[in-house]
């Protein structure tokens, strides 16, 4: 057949755009696979005890007992139906005796404060041995160190960190907070890679969460959004970005009152790191509510964090922080409630998708995909189970995942 384009010249285009499609496969890997958390509990090292889950669990469940001592108040406080709040309920309850916290973070910084050399010291080696120690740790444990905003801080959050990592022996989940320059990025680099080589650990073992808390963390001093940067510099030890809801609406200029989950502030900061963090594997957590569930407020401050975690949610935001044992309550009641509200409707589009069958949706494999790590979450988080999947779209566990990882067209 007739054609006017040099096949030549065509096919050293092709060439030219392979090498695109090389580096974007590169540089855009997608979801890294397995778990995620559905939170990250804070604990300030002094306060971190031989079993802290346990004692936030037993504390969780004090607090479900006093003060939602049966499934109907799930209905009155939070709008579940009766049949589903039954459900969630026991599930809350099964949760904070199995497995009450996912991911536990050891605060050395804002929650620990400022404390003399010795103290830290002490404590650092301390809770490294603790967590060593442990039997049945959380899933996720590691520390949060001081900032590098200044030499002084800069100087007291590497020593801690290097205490920390020595005495565990292993690694640990890091978090590097107040991330103002990608200078910063690259200087905690080079030190892990000098602690992996010294504690022969594995190369690329230890990885680190960036905090998403200061402004420049969205826009650099040059009017560049700062995340991709950030994440380039991590050379590939980037594993999550977590919001900091009042260090960031505190540098926007936000009064007092107006700093909270729900500012549009928090909205544009959350579009940011999502946009950045699209397809390279790093997660995203969203931060935290002040409002405590404590004294004569505990229902009030349930339906706030039940509505900003279902927020967050909503948002594509699948972890988030607490800061309190009986937000624990409310952190397991929304992703329960979430995911088994919307199982029903995603399984029959998802067997729809698998079965190329019409379902009045006709959806994408990206869609399906989405779909698929959705119903993967419930599994995870334990608002479903195999048996429930299986249940409602056919699907084994091994199906679930290609699916997650994949949609075929």
């Amino acid at each position: 057949m007739r054609t006017s384009l040099d096949g030549s010249m065509v096919a050293g285009l092709a060439r030219r755009l392979s090498e695109v499609d090389r580096g974007r496969a590169a540089r855009y890997p997608g979801d890294a696979g397995g778990r995620q958390p559905v939170h990250t509990c804070y604990v300030p090292a002094d306060q971190v005890t031989g079993d802290v889950a346990g004692e936030w669990g037993a504390a969780a469940l004090a607090a479900l007992a006093e003060h939602a001592p049966r499934p109907t108040v799930f209905t009155e406080l939070f709008g579940l139906p009766a049949e589903l709040a039954e459900v969630v309920y026991d599930k809350v309850v099964a949760k904070l005796r199995r497995e009450p916290v996912e991911d536990l973070r050891i605060d050395f910084e804002d929650g620990y404060g400022s404390r003399p050399d010795a103290d830290e010291d002490a404590d650092a080696v301390r809770c490294a041995e603790l967590v060593a120690g442990w039997t049945s740790p959380p899933p996720w444990v590691g520390l949060r160190f001081k900032s590098f905003d200044t030499s002084a801080l800069f100087m007291r959050g590497v020593r801690t960190l290097d205490l920390f990592v020595t005495a565990l022996g292993s690694a640990p989940v890091l978090t590097l907070p107040k991330v103002t320059d990608v200078a910063q990025v690259s200087a905690l680099v080079e030190l892990l890679e000098l602690l992996e080589e010294r504690l022969e650990l594995a190369t690329g073992a230890l990885r680190f969460e960036i905090q998403i808390e200061t402004t420049q963390s969205i826009v650099d001093g040059e009017g560049r959004l700062a995340i991709p940067r950030f994440v380039a510099a991590g050379r590939g030890r980037v594993s999550g970005l977590h919001f900091g809801t009042y260090d960031y609406t505190a540098a926007c200029g936000l009064a007092a009152a107006e700093q909270h989950l729900a500012h549009a502030a928090c909205d544009f900061a959350r579009h940011v790191m999502q946009v950045s963090a699209a397809g390279t594997g790093v997660r995203l957590s969203d931060g935290s509510t002040n409002v405590l569930p404590v004294g004569d407020a505990v229902h009030e401050a349930w339906r706030t964090h039940f509505g900003l975690a279902l927020r967050s949610l909503a948002h594509g935001f699948y972890q988030g922080w607490d800061l309190h044992p009986a937000q624990l309550v409310t952190r397991y009641a929304a992703n329960f409630g979430y995911y088994r509200r919307n199982a029903e409707a995603d399984a029959r589009r998802l067997r729809a998708y698998v079965d190329k069958a019409s379902s009045g949706v006709l959806d994408e494999p990206a869609t399906a995909q989405a779909l698929a790590m959705s119903m993967r979450r419930a599994v995870d988080c334990g608002a479903l189970d195999a048996a429930d999947v299986s249940r409602l779209c056919g699907l084994s566990e091994v199906e679930l995942a290609a699916l997650a990882r994949r949609a075929s067209p």
